[in-house]
């Protein structure tokens, strides 16, 4: 039994501990099960659903940058039908909250894909991709209109009742703005941020180093940018938060929690090393024992200024 209560709630989500694996880095759970105990983990954020399968933009679709990576995956998944028939029991043999998340090229997908797995038992929550960079459809189309995020929300929150989490774009000039859409529709939470939009050069060929030319920058680099947008959203907007932005140890977890969020997702950690999840969980506790803190979900908002 834990000394110190590491639950958190996400709305009506209730997680054991505020730790979640981020879409697109843990596929649907399978490879990460080599590495990790899933049943310790606040919650697994699916690869990115469509209606569809989607191959995705062809390769170079991964680039190392001096302080993370930028990708232009596309989106590749197997689609709803092939997820429901193969991928979900895998996914049941766990005690870990599967959050779905769902991407798609146009409003009315959103809530059908919505609509076709909201019946699953084990999908506890809904995070709904209104934000990624590296799509020609959709994408940042979504992300950056406030009319199309409230748009979306609505007609997702129509086609289910379990909790629904927007991730936001940070390629705005006020993500609060979104967030208030969000809870005006119907939300339930918010996670901030998606990647940043980025590139990079082969010096020699002088050719673009990823086939899109662009792709979303994830990683260290783009951490106190995450940790502003989640501030700002915070002193806004009544709303849960879950943090994401380069988050590669525990005392980054705790900052993000102090800024607002009351979870936050691991991303581009995972690829680095596929168990830092537990070894964060156990300095969490450690450093709440040190606070004489008896829940770490004391920590959320705690901000001074």
């Amino acid at each position: 039994m834990n000394k110190v209560d590491l639950s958190v709630s996400i709305g009506t989500l209730q997680l054991r501990n505020p730790i979640m694996l981020a879409s697109g880095t843990v596929g649907y759970g399978n490879e990460m099960a080599e590495f990790i105990d899933l049943n310790t983990i606040g919650a697994i954020v699916t690869k990115s659903l469509s209606l569809k399968p989607r191959k995705g933009n062809p390769p170079q679709r991964i680039v190392e940058t001096p302080a993370g990576m930028l990708n232009s995956i596309g989106l590749a998944n197997v689609g709803v039908e092939e997820f429901i028939k193969t991928k979900i029991p895998f996914l049941q043999k766990y005690d870990v909250p599967i959050v779905c998340n769902v991407a798609a090229s146009n409003i009315d997908e959103y809530a059908e894909c919505v609509n076709l797995l909201t019946d699953e038992n084990s999908i506890k929550a809904f995070e709904i991709n209104v934000s990624c960079p590296n799509v020609k459809e959709g994408g940042l189309q979504f992300g950056n209109d406030l009319a199309a995020v409230g748009k979306v929300t609505a007609k997702v929150r129509a086609a289910t009742k379990k909790p629904i989490i927007i991730k936001l774009s940070p390629n705005v000039s006020y993500i609060a703005d979104f967030a208030k859409v969000v809870k005006q529709e119907g939300g339930d939470a918010v996670s901030a941020i998606n990647t940043l939009v980025g590139t990079s050069f082969n010096i020699f060929t002088r050719k673009p180093k990823i086939f899109s030319v662009t792709g979303g920058l994830s990683g260290p680099a783009i951490k106190p940018v995450a940790l502003a947008k989640v501030l700002e959203i915070k002193r806004n907007v009544e709303i849960p938060i879950i943090g994401i932005g380069g988050i590669m140890n525990w005392q980054d977890v705790v900052e993000f929690m102090i800024a607002g969020a009351s979870a936050v997702q691991i991303g581009t950690l995972n690829f680095i090393n596929p168990s830092a999840a537990k070894e964060i969980l156990s300095s969490l506790e450690d450093f709440c024992i040190k606070q004489n803190l008896n829940k770490l979900s004391e920590l959320t908002g705690s901000f001074l200024i």
